[in-house]
């Protein structure tokens, strides 16, 4: 049985049975049967379909953002945001799909050359509870766009947000069985990779669970997409505006509670400005109000569950205990409920926790240097490459260090990292491969073809 619980309460939404190895055998025959037709309904009517998913989901916007409030604590605000969002991406590529994926002539020696993109199949996507509309529709958009078909495997806690999805699609009018969701355990990924109805996994995660996927896929020479943990760094130089770099960085941090691969989480200092950053910074977290996500006036929910938040609480001892020092929260409330406050820990160090490590939750590590070359160094030393942000009034300057000098899939200046359909996601490193969103993300899942006529 998997069982949701609603993290602000501890109290248990609802109870779904897993699905058997012949009812997901049954779904994935179906999907791969769908395909074959699916495949050949022009670029045209799969715009359309994606245009009316978008008004799905703005009719039922608040309906679909109370279940991911109610099933992994997400502020209510923010889910309606995701929700927006959703719809965005599903406009974006009911505009621009067919130009991603329209033939590209090349000039050759003979009469006539060039290159196609023809759809791969069926593919499985493994996605986290942490965006549980946005995750999906960000994969399954430009998937469906380019001719495939698509397996969700959401993660147990979001497993009521997964079967909505399923019926979203249908309600916009999608073919029955070209999307679907399979209600497993984790425990199971392997053996759906393994059928040969799946094509290509995208997987959207912890490092374990991304190394776990591609293992299992690599197995069976399968493509795979990871989109994984990050400990994205962010540079703040001596001559960036404060006030403004500090409401961003605080923004970033606390988006989702914390619990985003692309939050903010080491803040790099110069030392010139240290102490000033660090003093506006501490005072715009530590007044955060903590409580019901469904409430306008609350700024921090609860993380995903206690588990999730005993584990964040443990690498904040463990980095304490190694010399960092809390400038605020770092304590567990005495109140029902996954919640933890927001946090500030400065004196963060090599080895520690707070350095090394994704922390998935309101925790901040500032590290002081001396220079912006110490700042590049420090934001770099790190296994993951996902997104990192330099603050500096020098555009200039700010596009040199985020082109030639920070090692990650995206790097903003004076903004804070977020993904935008127009623009390729993803990191390198621990961070994953292969990106989504923009043209790289719909032709990932695609046969790049050569055509050569003489």
């Amino acid at each position: 049985m998997i069982q949701s619980v609603n993290p602000a309460t501890g109290e248990i939404i609802s109870v779904y049975s897993e699905m058997s190895d012949s009812e997901v055998i049954e779904i994935l025959g179906r999907t791969h049967r769908n395909y074959f037709s699916w495949r050949k309904v022009p670029v045209e009517r799969k715009a359309e379909l994606l245009l009316n998913t978008a008004a799905v989901l703005r009719n039922r916007r608040e309906e679909i953002a109370r279940m991911m409030t109610l099933e992994m604590g997400k502020l209510f605000l923010q889910s309606l945001a995701e929700v927006d969002k959703c719809a965005w991406v599903c406009e974006h590529y009911a505009e621009y799909a067919g130009k991603y994926i329209d033939d590209e002539m090349v000039s050759t020696e003979a009469t006539r050359s060039l290159v196609t993109f023809q759809p791969l199949g069926v593919i499985l996507a493994v996605m986290p509870w942490n965006f549980p509309l946005w995750q999906v529709i960000r994969f399954a958009v430009p998937a469906l766009a380019a001719g495939n078909g698509g397996i969700l495997k959401h993660s147990s806690n979001v497993t009521g947000c997964a079967l909505l999805i399923e019926k979203i699609f249908r309600e916009a009018g999608f073919p029955e069985d070209i999307f679907r969701t399979i209600v497993v355990s984790s425990g199971r990924v392997e053996t759906v990779i393994q059928n040969p109805v799946i094509q290509a996994v995208s997987i959207t995660g912890s490092v374990a669970a991304g190394k776990s996927v591609a293992s299992a896929a690599g197995k069976v020479l399968k493509k795979t997409v990871l989109e994984l943990g990050g400990s994205d760094p962010y540079i703040i130089l001596e001559d960036a505006d404060l006030e403004k770099a500090a409401d961003c960085c605080v923004t970033s941090r606390l988006i989702n509670s914390g619990q985003s691969c692309i939050n903010a989480k080491r803040f790099v200092i110069v030392d010139e400005i240290y102490d000033k950053f660090e003093e506006l910074f501490v005072n715009k977290m530590s007044n955060k109000k903590m409580g019901d996500p469904f409430s306008q006036t609350t700024e921090l929910g609860p993380l995903a569950s206690v588990k999730f938040r005993n584990e964040l609480h443990q690498q904040v001892v463990e980095s304490v205990g190694k010399g960092a020092k809390v400038l605020t929260g770092g304590k567990i409330p005495e109140i029902a409920g996954a919640f933890y406050p927001s946090t500030v820990l400065n004196n963060v160090k090599k080895g520690m926790p707070a350095y090394e490590d994704e922390l998935f939750g309101p925790v901040a590590s500032l590290i002081r240097v001396k220079n912006e070359h110490e700042a590049i160094e420090v934001a770099n030393d790190t296994v993951f490459g996902l997104g990192a942000a330099v603050f500096t009034r020098d555009r200039i300057r700010g596009e040199r260090i985020a082109k030639e000098e920070i090692n990650a899939g995206c790097c903003f200046v004076n903004d804070f990292v977020r993904s935008d359909p127009r623009l390729p996601f993803g990191g390198i490193k621990e961070s994953g491969f292969g990106r989504e969103l923009s043209h790289f993300g719909i032709r990932e899942f695609m046969n790049i073809k050569s055509v050569y006529i003489k």
